[in-house]
């Protein structure tokens, strides 16, 4: 294969972190954390729409939200003339199903900011652009994201129809096909028969009727709206259930002064712009920044930034849940799974309770079950923290269960997220490949639900982020071809390519040690590694199948007087390699740190080869041994200690040495022995039975009359879980054990290789099964939609911003005209209903979308 080349330099990466770092300052105490959040152009659009309460003296109403009104006029997309995309838009027209959140939150979006430029008289060529976007992507929006039967999330019918409904009241023009209109109507249909069904305010409903109150019919409300709408408001915020465009309906209908004070902060706090969804968990804000700079595989530019939030977070005193209300407690329960998976991950003493309280809490878990969907990240949050479990901690047990099974009921959009976590799981997926698929996601960024879409960080950070981030995964994996290269060249050299027999897995071991390992770690180490892998490989077939007795005696007893020069064949071919390795990786630490490890190499390797010979021996002889005999030797002939005790002397100089003596290992060391060997066992019992070997499996089968394989399997899966736990606990609590962390983490990614390895499968032995990760890893360019800078409408950049010209027409027209390829369309007029500025008067006939350049010298004109 061709070797590709990144379009990156380490020069060019570092200028870039630099930029990013500059603009991203997670340590800086005067960061306000709204400032992360994306913006809503829909909720935006609906606090532009309230009128000032004091107008007097002036006959004119005007904008109490003067800052949104001027926020929607230059946050217009002025290529697609659409609002309320956040950053990674796919057009309408080339997005998958996946997509259509999206599109119909821009949709709807776009709808209500053209309702907010009529209301005001102003805009006239962005209202022309929102208008020719909305007559252009309705149809596409409402055929391309409907279910088979139709049928639509009830956010989107409830409020297409609604501001459709309004501007159609305040007499807005728009032109759709007879097939559109009729689909409008079957729309209109669906949401007659939502607000049968539906309850305006419903305790087990997250987002009742009364949550989109904004688009709902007066006539739901209009008799006591005062009871319906003032006890629903939230008696901390004054908010109607955290939603900025339900609690501006409240204010204008009600006048409260706990929804205006409300509304008031919001624009203080967001004066960007507000989100679809206030307030907000300001610790989950950050952390969620720190999650994605991490899961993307950029912790390392970042790392100032990293501690200075975990470390508050860490310090942070617990609020008494009893005294948080209901809507508040799914944020609560998001914050402190995350922060609790990633205190543990940084090495914190933090307990499950911090997040654990929620199993003891029956309202929360009622609202949890009840509202599965839109609380699907929170659910999957809790989940992902039950990854790092530790020996005894029962809730996390309990806590794992649970969000299992409402995982597996969820009908999120991002089922492929779901179905990785449920299928592949965290200990069985390498860091390379985990950044990647983070990286691609275009849900990644998604920080809450809100009541429409997804809340994300904003796109003006999170986009240079994954910038960031898919340049340096190619630089990345530029690094990892030159050195599969080199090491394919190595394999050559020592002639193991065409030694005659057995697995030639070049690329699967450096694939599997390099990916695995931090990047510093892997450009250090991974070749290494690798190296030991093949070789491994190449000698455990030999002993297992090539090699007669005499040949693995021979081998054996050469190597544990490290002399080969009387081998012949293919001992000598493995024996000048295991030399070569063993004498790299000594005169490496010899550089680095001044320590001669020679001899401890060739003890371990010859531990491993001597265990190697008693299974060919056991086997050959039909020798029967016991369970404990088996594992006793097993954890060793599997070699993953000879791997990683190996490169973990390269890592750190302070490695305790008498730790390296087979016999004296760490109780991490032998907990990494004895997890990949009963993987693989559970992986291989049927080819060994038919071969008449043993295997941990079949030994306690054999040792315990009349139960069945799956009952023996089940027995090695539970022990397996249970050291599992053990090993975590090792690796990340430092009290445990005295190996240095880089040690740690070395035996951790060693862990995760054979994890990965057998899975519910041996993919090690397939030919073909992980060439798909591999390509993935090595070669294939990231997919991610790469942000352009985003043509904005501004206040006057090109074109002059006029007053509308006013529709008189007395009530909704309807009429045929021929289209501009014969296909019949309707023109709906729509009749204005409110007073609003005095237009300026034209010709009808004269278009308002007039160029600047016709009229002003440029630059000169500007929105007043």
């Amino acid at each position: 294969m061709k070797t590709l080349k990144s379009p990156f330099s380490s020069d060019d990466l570092h200028t870039l972190v630099n930029e990013i770092k500059r603009e991203i300052q997670l340590s800086n105490i005067n960061l306000d954390p709204y400032s992360f959040v994306s913006p809503s152009a829909y909720d935006t659009a609906w606090l532009a729409m309230i009128e000032e309460e004091d107008n007097v003296g002036d006959d004119e109403p005007k904008p109490m939200f003067q800052d949104c009104l001027d926020w929607i006029l230059c946050n217009q997309n002025a290529r697609e003339g659409f609002w309320g995309n956040s950053g990674r838009y796919t057009p309408v027209t080339d997005a998958g199903y996946k997509d259509g959140e999206e599109g119909m939150y821009i949709l709807t979006s776009t709808l209500a900011c053209v309702v907010a430029l009529h209301k005001w008289n102003i805009g006239s060529f962005h209202l022309h652009k929102g208008k020719r976007y909305i007559e252009r992507s309705t149809e596409m929006v409402i055929e391309k994201y409907g279910n088979e039967d139709r049928s639509y999330p009830l956010w989107f019918v409830i409020k297409f129809t609604g501001i459709l409904e309004l501007a159609q009241q305040r007499g807005i023009h728009f032109v759709f096909s007879s097939r559109c209109i009729k689909m409008i109507q079957k729309m209109f249909y669906q949401r007659r028969e939502i607000l049968k069904r539906e309850k305006m305010v419903d305790d087990c409903n997250q987002k009742p009727l009364l949550a989109y109150l904004e688009v709902l019919p007066t006539k739901l409300y209009v008799e006591n709206h005062e009871d319906i709408i003032v006890k629903s408001l939230d008696s901390i915020d004054g908010s109607l259930f955290q939603s900025p465009s339900a609690t501006a309906s409240a204010f204008v209908l009600t006048r409260n002064t706990k929804c205006l004070a409300y509304l008031q902060n919001l624009v203080q706090r967001c004066p960007n712009g507000v989100p679809q969804k206030y307030p907000l968990n300001e610790a989950l804000i950050k952390l969620s920044m720190v999650n994605l700079i991490e899961s993307t595989g950029i912790g390392e530019f970042f790392c100032r930034d990293i501690e200075h939030v975990l470390q508050n977070v860490y310090s942070y005193e617990e609020e008494d849940i009893e005294r948080i209300p209901i809507n508040y407690l799914a944020d609560k329960l998001h914050k402190d799974s995350l922060a609790f998976r990633m205190l543990r991950m940084h090495g914190r003493d933090v307990s499950p309770r911090r997040f654990c309280w929620f199993l003891n809490d029956q309202e929360t878990r009622h609202h949890l079950e009840r509202n599965i969907d839109s609380f699907f990240l929170v659910i999957l949050s809790v989940y992902r923290a039950t990854d790092l479990m530790f020996p005894g901690e029962h809730e996390l047990e309990e806590a794992r269960e649970y969000t299992r099974n409402l995982l597996e009921k969820s009908r999120s959009i991002d089922e492929r997220m779901i179905k990785l976590e449920l299928s592949t799981p965290w200990i069985a997926r390498l860091k390379h490949l985990d950044h990647r698929m983070w990286i691609e996601d275009k849900n990644s960024n998604v920080l809450s639900i809100g009541k429409a879409s997804f809340l994300r960080l904003h796109s003006s950070y999170s986009d240079k982020l994954y910038h960031l981030a898919a340049r340096n995964f190619e630089f990345q994996q530029a690094n990892y071809r030159r050195e599969l290269e080199e090491l394919t060249m190595w394999v050559k050299k020592w002639g193991l390519n065409d030694i005659g027999f057995g697995r030639e897995k070049t690329t699967y071991c450096y694939f599997a040690t390099a990916t695995s390992l931090p990047y510093e770690y892997a450009i250090r180490v991974g070749k290494l590694a690798a190296k030991s892998g093949i070789l491994i490989t190449i000698a455990d077939d030999f002993f297992d199948e090539e090699g007669c007795l005499d040949d693995l005696k021979a081998l054996t007893k050469a190597i544990l007087r490290w002399e080969g020069e009387e081998l012949k064949g293919h001992g000598k071919i493995i024996f000048r390699a295991l030399d070569d390795i063993v004498r790299e990786t000594a005169e490496t630490c010899r550089k680095q740190h001044g320590t001669d490890i020679t001899d401890h190499l060739r003890n371990i390797w010859s531990e491993t080869f001597e265990s190697w010979l008693r299974e060919a021996e056991w086997s050959k002889k039909g020798h029967k041994v016991s369970m404990e005999e088996y594992i006793r030797n097993g954890m060793i002939s599997i070699a993953a200690h000879t791997i990683a005790l190996s490169i973990s002397c390269l890592m750190e100089p302070c490695f305790p040495q008498h730790k390296l003596q087979p016999g004296n290992y760490d109780n991490v060391t032998k907990l990494l022995m004895i997890i990949p060997r009963l993987l693989n066992d559970l992986q291989s019992y049927q080819k060994e039975q038919e071969q008449g070997k043993i295997n941990s499996v079949l030994l306690h089968m054999r040792n315990h009359a009349g139960i069945e394989i799956e009952d023996s399997i089940t027995h090695i899966e539970k022990i397996i879980d249970s050291k599992r736990k053990e090993f975590l606990e090792h690796i990340l609590v430092d009290e445990l054990s005295d190996l240095p962390k880089p040690c740690k983490e070395i035996h951790m990614s060693c862990c995760k290789v054979f994890e990965m390895f057998f899975n519910k499968k041996n993919r090690f032995d397939s030919d073909t099964e992980m060439l798909q990760d591999i390509k993935k890893a090595l070669y294939d360019p990231v997919n991610v939609y790469e942000m352009e800078p985003m043509p904005l409408m501004g206040h006057g950049d090109e074109f002059m911003i006029l007053p509308l010209i006013l529709n008189h027409s007395p009530k909704i027209l309807e009429f045929k005209r021929k289209g501009d390829y014969g296909a019949m369309k309707k023109f709906m007029c729509l009749r204005r209903s409110y007073r609003g500025h005095k237009p300026i008067i034209l010709p009808h006939s004269l278009s308002i979308n007039i160029s600047l350049s016709r009229l002003l010298p440029r630059r000169e004109n500007r929105y007043r």
